[in-house]
């Protein structure tokens, strides 16, 4: 039987060292992100959730059915970065003759995530990441040509917020993931690892979901910005044109802004990322009145970036706000993250 242990993150507000190696806190925004310092709970918080320094009801719950099906359960609060890589630890395989650290593809023991937020997953995601990516001097023969990391250990997904996570379509909802926790707990034990694309970034983090890029007013109205947005060799915007968003689609979280269908039919299992701006255009109808229309231009690569001409461009990336002051680029890495699935 399989050793599960359910992960909660908490915030570093309760634990001394602060937010782990490097100042980086568990579910905090990376790179030109003010949020840097934003841990996974204040993140949940900032989204309306709540801190989840002690094990909620779901987790409770999904403890004692998979104890009850004789998995040997353990709950922890991670507070910081240093205490989720103590967890994931335990999924590292046996030493390899090139000194390098990989997970363990027949590992008994099994990962749930109890996610308050996308950016609670994404956090623990984001330090498997960094556990098992090889430095590029040192890339093994055995990692796949089209991947900068191996195949990441599946993880069961347990949503904290099954009612409000389900109207905002969360992750777990897109993907048809189980939210009762009995059943999260059947699809760990007797369910089947979906592998799902991921994406990387330069700013050291890694994408679930999607991105989106944009300013607004204090109404939340979208306000014009410039950037250079390209995927692979197309480019759909020079940066000499307003824009007033720019999705990153790895899944759908950010394929409509308001009205506008700004992705198309953005898929986390084809090797893609799906890119779309919105570009204001002015025309004049036949007695010379000026109309505004909003046109779309998407395009699906392998990589994508965006170069701001603006000071400070705002983005939301898997929920977590930050600001973009210099190139940013994303790429695909196909079926690098699992998910336990019915």
């Amino acid at each position: 039987m399989y050793d599960v242990v359910l992960l909660t993150l908490g915030s570093e507000r309760d634990a001394p060292g602060g937010c782990g190696s490097g100042g980086a806190c568990c579910g905090g925004a990376t790179g030109d992100s003010p949020a840097r310092g934003t841990t996974a709970a204040d993140a949940s918080e900032q989204a309306g959730g709540e801190r989840c320094d002690t094990p909620r009801v779901p987790v409770l719950a999904c403890a004692d059915a998979l104890t009850a099906r004789g998995a040997r359960v353990e709950t922890v609060t991670a507070r910081s970065d240093k205490e989720i890589d103590e967890v994931l630890a335990r999924l590292d395989g046996p030493a390899r003759p090139d000194g390098l650290t990989w997970p363990d593809p027949d590992s008994k023991t099994r990962l749930v995530v109890a996610a308050a937020s996308d950016a609670q997953l994404r956090a623990v995601l984001r330090r498997l990441v960094r556990r098992y990516a090889p430095p590029p001097s040192r890339r093994p023969d055995d990692l796949a040509s089209n991947r900068t990391v191996p195949d990441l250990p599946p993880v069961g997904v347990l949503p904290l917020d099954p009612a409000r996570s389900t109207a905002q379509r969360d992750l777990a909802a897109q993907l048809g993931l189980p939210r009762d926790p009995a059943a999260v707990a059947a699809a760990v034990l007797d369910g089947t690892a979906r592998r799902l694309d991921l994406l990387r970034n330069d700013g050291g983090s890694v994408t679930l979901d999607g991105a989106l890029l944009g300013a607004a007013d204090d109404q939340g109205r979208p306000l014009h910005w410039r950037g250079r947005v390209e995927v692979d060799d197309t480019v759909l915007s020079n940066g000499d044109e307003p824009l007033l968003a720019c999705a990153i689609g790895n899944a759908g979280g950010y394929a409509r802004l308001d009205d506008v269908a700004l992705l198309g039919a953005p898929d986390p299992t084809d090797g893609k990322v799906e890119v779309a701006v919105a570009v204001p255009v002015v025309t004049r109808s036949a007695l010379g009145r000026k109309r505004v229309r909003l046109e779309v231009r998407r395009a699906r690569g392998r990589a994508a970036s965006v170069l701001p001409r603006d000071e400070k461009l705002p983005y939301l990336d898997d929920g977590v706000a930050g600001e973009l002051s210099r190139k940013r680029s994303w790429w695909t890495e196909p079926g690098a993250w699992a998910v336990w699935a019915a």
